[in-house]
C-alpha cells in the first residue's frame, strides 16, 4: 500500500487509492484501456513500463494498486479468475514433495484444485481442522510449506483464528495462505493479523453485482509480490482491463454494502432460529457459535452468509431451494441480490465422499441488499 493512502480510512480508499484522475482528459474515474500492446519510444523504452498487456495494464494496475490498498498489503495482484489466482500462487510456492495443511471446510473448488490437480503435481496435502489450533499443529511437518485457511469457511461458516494459526506457520517457518472472499477486506484484514497472502474471488463481494468473474492475491511481502507478479506474467491468467473495470467500479460501494449484507442477514438468521423447521443455523454472529468470539474479535461485523440445516433431510433442503422466489437459485455469492443453494448438489459436489463432505440437509443464503421483509417473508414461505 502506498503512502498516500495509508492514513486514510477504508471507505476512503476503497473510492481512491488506484483511482487517479485521467491526465489527459480529467475523467474522474480511469479509462478502460482496452489494449493488447503499446508504441514503443525506441527499442526498450516503454512509456510507463507498458508494453504487452498481459504484463500490464493500466486498468489492471489501478485495480491491484487499489486491492493492495484495501488489504494493507504491499501488492495486489488481479487474476481472470478466484483459482486462477489459487493456482498461480500454489505454483509459484510449491514444488513436488511439497506439503499443504488445508481446511476441513472449504470452497469446493479450491479442494478440487488440490486433490484433482496439485496433488497429482506431486503435492501432498493434509486436511485439518482450522478451528482448532492443536489440529493445525500436528498437520504440519517438515515438508509443509503452506498453511490454508478460510475463515469463514465455506459453507459451514467455521471461524479460524488468523493470529493464532500465523503463530504456528512463523514457528513452523511456512507461509500462510487466508482466502478472505467470505468477509472482503472491509469485514477482515488478515494480513494484519499475520498472514502472508489474502486470497479473493473478486466475482463475489469485491465486484458485488453478479457482472464479473475475477481473483486476486494481495501479499504482506514486496519479494513475494515480486515473485508472484514475475508467474502472474508467466503463466498468463490476468484480469482483463474491462474486468478490472468493473470490479473497481464495484469497490467504491463495497463498504456500505457490506453494512446492508451484515444487517440484512443478522435480521434472517433471527428468523430462521426461531422456525421449526430449521435444526440448526450455522453463523457467526450467534452467540452459541463456537467461533463467535474469536469472529467478534478478528472482523467488523459478521457478513451476509447463512447455512441452515432443515428438517426432512436432502430432499426437504432442496425443496426449500426450489420454492425460494426473491431469492434465486444459483451458485456464486456476494451480489446484491440474494441467493439460495444447496451445496452438497451444486457448489460443493466435488467434495462427496472426501473429509469436506458437507450434510445433505444444508442450505447456504446470500444474503443481499434488498428490503429485508420481503427476503423474510419469501424464507417462510419456502421453508413452508
Amino acid at each position: 500500500m502506498s503512502d498516500q493512502h495509508s492514513h486514510q480510512s477504508f471507505e476512503t480508499r476503497a473510492i481512491h487509492a488506484g483511482n487517479t484522475a485521467d491526465p489527459l482528459t480529467g475523467a474522474v474515474v480511469p479509462p478502460i484501456y482496452q489494449v493488447s500492446t503499446y508504441k514503443q519510444d525506441g527499442v526498450g523504452g516503454l512509456r510507463g513500463g507498458y508494453e504487452y498487456s498481459r504484463s500490464a495494464n493500466p486498468t489492471r494496475t489501478a485495480l491491484e494498486e487499489n486491492l493492495a490498498a484495501l488489504e494493507g498489503g504491499r501488492r495486489g495482484l488481479a487474476f481472470a479468475s478466484g483459482l486462477a489466482a489459487e493456482d498461480c500462487l500454489l505454483r509459484t510456492l510449491l514444488a513436488p514433495g511439497d506439503h499443504v495443511v488445508i481446511p476441513n471446510d472449504a470452497y469446493g473448488g479450491t479442494f478440487r484444485l488440490f486433490a484433482k490437480v496439485v496433488q497429482r503435481w506431486g503435492v501432498d496435502f493434509s486436511v485439518a481442522n482450522t478451528s482448532d489450533i492443536d489440529s493445525v499443529r500436528d498437520a504440519v511437518n517438515d515438508r509443509t510449506k503452506l498453511i490454508w485457511v478460510e475463515t469463514p469457511s465455506n459453507p459451514l461458516l467455521g471461524i479460524t483464528d488468523i493470529e493464532a494459526v500465523a503463530g504456528v506457520a512463523r514457528q513452523a517457518g511456512v507461509k500462510l495462505v487466508v482466502d478472505n472472499t467470505f468477509a472482503s477486506p472491509y469485514l477482515q484484514q488478515p494480513l494484519a493479523l499475520g498472514a502472508d497472502v489474502v486470497v479473493h474471488s473478486l466475482t463475489k463481494y469485491m465486484g458485488g453485482h453478479s457482472d464479473v468473474v475475477g481473483g486476486a492475491l494481495v501479499t504482506a511481502d514486496e519479494a513475494l509480490g515480486e515473485e508472484l507478479a514475475y508467474h502472474q506474467n508467466a503463466m498468463g491468467a490476468v484480469a482483463g482491463p474491462f474486468d478490472s473495470w468493473i470490479v473497481l467500479r464495484g469497490i467504491k460501494t463495497l463498504a456500505v454494502r457490506m453494512d446492508r449484507h451484515s444487517e440484512n442477514a443478522a435480521k434472517v438468521v433471527e428468523m430462521l432460529t426461531q422456525h421449526p423447521k430449521v435444526t440448526q443455523v450455522l453463523y457467526p454472529g450467534l452467540p452459541e457459535h463456537p467461533g463467535h468470539e474469536v469472529a467478534a474479535k478478528q472482523m467488523r461485523s459478521f457478513g451476509g452468509m447463512i447455512s441452515f440445516r432443515v428438517q426432512g433431510g436432502e430432499e426437504a433442503a432442496v425443496e426449500v431451494c426450489n420454492r425460494a422466489q426473491l431469492f434465486t437459485l444459483g451458485e456464486s455469492l456476494g451480489g446484491v441480490e440474494s441467493l439460495i443453494e444447496h451445496p452438497g448438489r451444486m457448489t460443493h459436489a466435488s467434495v462427496a465422499g472426501s473429509a469436506l463432505e458437507v450434510p445433505a440437509d444444508l442450505v447456504r443464503l446470500s444474503v443481499g441488499i434488498e428490503n429485508v421483509e420481503d427476503l423474510l417473508a419469501d424464507l417462510r414461505q419456502a421453508l413452508g
